[in-house]
């Protein structure tokens, strides 16, 4: 086996027992870029970013992700909401995977999960796709070059999107499969060409080891005020309902746009990168997403383009609703060069609500905070997961449910201590539809949310004299901006009060029913 590049000699894949024709370890953005075109894996836009198609798969594929049961870990995990795999299912497909991969090249990058020095983890990708490797290079934290000679991974995936799996020799769902075993420390993917997976392989490793180190793991984005780290705020959401596009803010400075820890020090990023939507994204409401989307070595998800050209077409949703800018951070204006901030101010729960029923924003208390936490409610966004096509009402237990490997109750204890102990005023705030639901309202304009979570920040909502939420029993405050006013009573916007009423009573059963799964049926800050 051939191995090129910059590494620690004494850590490297054989010590995996991983062979290959050929591996080159932590090629830099450009090398990756010229050879991901070399090998036709994508194409160059007029502004030098790297355009690649992902194939069938364009979102996530969670019912395809399984967690080794195994005796060291075997007690921690919350098994209602992971697929088990069995270790001999697993170690097969290792064998497997690594024997797919054995007459190939491969590229190695050797990255660092975690801004905070204390709790970083260091974590290895093995990818047959080169454009993958840039991809998570993007994503995740570069180290010091001068530490590479000395890199140990702690955690190391392996990625071969042309694997197939055979789920009777294997234990697996599909031909498609994202494994983690933490005994092991080894993730492997197979049979899926969508980048994320990597990513949140990450995120879903954070998951399981930060709570025993006290550090709450989160899926927030995070920024603070200019000058001021101290006056941090994080956003908690899936997919598509506006982390990354309201904390890339050019008021306030990006700590990160997608995961983050809470620690007794403050907000820490995981990331280096972001990755951002791109569907109909706006050069005015979104500049800093939008410059990054336009600048050379991003990489672009199934985003259109012109093939003559190769300017991009930003509307074109004809491969998914799920295109994406993959780029650093580092390429941004307004961003922490730390990636880290205090102990945050203000705590936002994103809800993409499908019904239309919930008002833009709500103060929560403590209690609720806990309990609307614990519940995640939002829609799934289009494309966001394999299969979803249009917006689906959805309960993401902690805004994380596919990452979480414990019980959502250690995460939701986490939040409620960290909220107890900072102060943090928590505010439920709804990016999704107002005026009716998916098929006869719109989407909340990003001019009203901006507006609303502008005042939040500043302490200009009157909080004092507030109206109570029907449905969620929150309280609604007053002295909002003007253009926010007409939407502050969700009922109004309707042009049939009767059809509101019914879609109200819609969501208020949903939350019942899983509120009463989740044994906290009857709270009394919901009223009836």
């Amino acid at each position: 086996m051939r191995e090129d590049g910059v590494r620690n000699p004494s850590c490297g894949l054989t010590n995996l027992g991983f062979h290959c024709a050929s591996a080159r370890y932590n090629a830099s953005e450009p090398v990756l870029l010229e050879d991901s075109i070399r090998r036709n894996e994508g194409v160059l836009s007029r502004d030098g970013a790297l355009i690649v198609r992902t194939g069938k798969f364009t979102g996530r594929s969670p019912k395809d992700k399984h967690i080794v049961r195994e005796p060291g870990s075997e007690a921690d995990i919350w098994w209602d909401g992971n697929r088990e795999m069995s270790p001999a299912a697993f170690n097969r497909l290792k064998d497997d995977i690594f024997s797919y991969l054995a007459d190939k090249h491969v590229e190695v990058q050797d990255l660092v999960g975690g801004a905070d020095p204390a709790y970083s983890v260091n974590v290895r990708l093995i990818a047959e796709y080169t454009w993958h490797a840039l991809f998570l290079r993007h994503l995740l934290r570069r180290p010091d070059p001068a530490t590479l000679a000395t890199y140990v991974p702690e955690y190391t995936i392996v990625n071969a999107p042309g694997f197939r799996a055979d789920p009777e020799r294997h234990g697996c769902r599909t031909d498609t499969v994202v494994a983690i075993d933490f005994s092991q420390k080894l993730i492997l993917i197979g049979g899926t060409q969508y980048a994320g997976e990597n990513k949140k392989s990450v995120f879903t490793i954070l998951n399981h080891i930060y709570p025993e180190r006290g550090v709450m793991p989160m899926h927030c984005s995070a920024n603070h005020a200019h000058g001021d780290p101290s006056d941090a705020a994080i956003f908690f959401g899936l997919s598509g309902t506006g982390k990354t596009t309201l904390s890339s803010d050019p008021e306030r400075i990006l700590i990160g746009d997608d995961e983050h820890g809470w620690s007794d020090q403050g907000v820490f990023n995981f990331e280096g990168g972001c990755y951002a939507k791109t569907i109909n994204l706006s050069q005015k409401a979104e500049p800093e997403i939008w410059h990054a989307t336009h600048h050379a070595g991003t990489v672009l998800e199934n985003v259109g383009y012109d093939p003559v050209a190769r300017t991009l077409d930003l509307a074109d949703g004809s491969l998914t609703e799920n295109t994406r800018a993959a780029y650093p951070l580092d390429i941004l204006n307004n961003v922490s060069p730390e990636s880290r901030g205090g102990t945050p101010r203000h705590v936002f729960l994103l809800t993409c609500d499908a019904y239309g029923v919930t008002p833009p924003i709500g103060l929560l208390t403590p209690e609720q905070a806990r309990a609307l936490f614990l519940l995640g409610f939002t829609s799934k966004v289009a494309g966001t997961e394999r299969g979803v096509t249009e917006p689906e009402p959805t309960f993401s237990t902690c805004f994380g449910a596919p990452f979480l490997t414990r019980r959502p109750e250690v995460y939701a204890e986490l939040f409620e201590k960290r909220i107890a102990s900072s102060g943090a005023q928590v505010w439920l705030l709804n990016t999704g539809w107002t005026g009716g639901g998916t098929a006869d309202g719109k989407r909340m304009p990003i001019a009203v949310t901006r507006a609303l979570l502008n005042a939040a920040l500043a302490g200009r909502l009157d909080t004092r004299k507030v109206g109570v939420d029907p449905v969620w029993g929150m309280a609604v405050p007053s002295g909002v901006p003007a253009e926010a006013e007409g939407y502050m009573n969700p009922r109004s916007t309707w042009s049939d009060p009767a059809a509101f009423d019914r879609a109200a009573a819609a969501l208020r059963k949903m939350l019942d029913e899983r509120l009463e799964k989740l044994s906290l049926a009857n709270p009394p800050y919901v009223p009836a």
